[in-house]
């Protein structure tokens, strides 16, 4: 492997752990309302257009690095997606109870 190659792994597993906190404390918190959608959404297709970059031009470093950061981008963009989703639900429940509370009060105060 040439100094070019060490190098670019150098770079894009520098790139690529970058991630890995943001995953785990998504994962963790199960919460990703802070993230953005659209951003991740780009991002992710971005690392898959320099994956098959990679492959197209036969470069380890590429494939590796964007492979890897795929992996984990893509992980912390489908729990936003999952996690957003069941946010809503939880919202749209607690509401729903809290009208229920409301009604109730309302109608044991009636005459």
């Amino acid at each position: 492997m040439s100094q070019s190659d060490l190098l670019g792994l150098a770079a894009g597993i520098c790139t690529t752990i970058a991630f890995v906190p943001q995953v785990w404390m998504v994962w963790r918190s199960r919460s990703a309302k802070d993230i953005s959608l659209g951003m991740y959404c780009i991002f992710v297709t971005g690392v898959v257009l320099w994956f098959v970059y990679g492959f197209v031009i036969h470069d380890l470093p590429v494939i590796v690095a964007n492979g890897v950061t795929l992996l984990l981008a893509g992980a912390v963009l489908l729990m936003k997606l999952r996690f957003d989703k069941v946010a809503r639900r939880l919202e749209a429940e607690m509401a729903r109870l809290t009208a229920n509370v409301a009604d109730t009060f309302e109608a044991d105060r009636a005459p």
